[in-house]
């Protein structure tokens, strides 16, 4: 088996994606999620010198990682439900919390799904403004060692599944 490699990679700065209007996002992502707006750029003009009219929020976790937005009226970007195979982001919650905001959901209206067990988390599912999913996640006691590279075999499952994927 392969030694488990680590790299220099400290850890997620931001994820970023498109947005449809920055306040419904600030109103999901602050006042229902609870991570404070901490930082906006209005971007007027790119790199190359090309003007814009381009906003850039910032969303801060508790690790101090960030989830941040482009809104840009001037580029065209298809917003679409996404289905969580295709694309969504997942936070760790401790287990009250995840309860509490799937009942608050409810009663706001908001899309929410779950509880999945999926043995090593549990997780409950919304959906943003833009149809992005949003999962959040609690650890489960046997969190660490499922995810532990020597005890899964996550690289046979890997090999295994290259190989029959396409038949």
């Amino acid at each position: 088996m392969l030694e488990h490699k680590r790299t220099s990679i400290k850890k997620l700065h931001h994820l970023a994606m498109r947005c449809l209007d920055t306040e419904q996002t600030r109103h999901f992502y602050e006042d229902f999620l609870g991570l404070p707006l901490v930082h906006a750029i209005n971007i007027t003009e790119t790199k190359t010198g090309r003007a814009t009219n381009t906003l850039h929020t910032f969303f801060q976790l508790n690790d101090q990682s960030h989830i941040a937005f482009f809104e840009s009226p001037e580029k065209p970007f298809i917003f679409k439900k996404q289905h969580d195979f295709d694309l969504h982001v997942a936070l760790e919650v401790e287990e009250q919390v995840m309860l509490s905001l799937f009942e608050k959901a409810k009663t706001q209206k908001i899309e929410a799904r779950g509880i999945s067990d999926h043995d090593f988390i549990h997780s409950v599912y919304f959906r943003d403004p833009n149809g992005y999913v949003v999962e959040l996640s609690t650890k489960q006691p046997q969190h660490d060692e499922t995810l532990d590279p020597r005890k899964n075999d996550a690289r046979e499952i890997l090999s295994s599944w290259q190989k029959t994927k396409n038949r």
